[in-house]
């Protein structure tokens, strides 16, 4: 089952910070510019979680992670032009 995270972060170097933007590219969808919407399922959650650890300096940069459950997002609200990504259905053909 899918998860609901949104990721923001605050990395000082440029380096690591163009780092972990790519990182996060990987895994979802960039909806402010240090913040991402990722929909993944547990595994790649612990995966993201492992990739972006390994990419940051824990003393002086942050990454918070936080899950929304389907009944709390479905209540999100926006103004603007703020729109939530909608999920892109892939097919699988082996």
């Amino acid at each position: 089952m899918a998860l609901t995270v949104v990721i923001a972060y605050d990395v000082s170097a440029d380096a690591r910070r163009s780092h972990v933007a790519a990182l996060l590219q990987q895994f979802g969808d960039r909806i402010q510019f240090s913040v991402f919407l990722c929909r993944l399922a547990e595994e790649e959650l612990a995966e993201l979680l492992d990739r972006c650890r390994a990419a940051i300096d824990p003393h002086t940069d942050s990454i918070y992670l936080l899950r929304q459950c389907a009944d709390c997002w479905s209540g999100v609200q926006t103004i603007g032009q703020a729109r939530p990504p909608e999920p892109s259905l892939y097919w699988a053909v082996w």
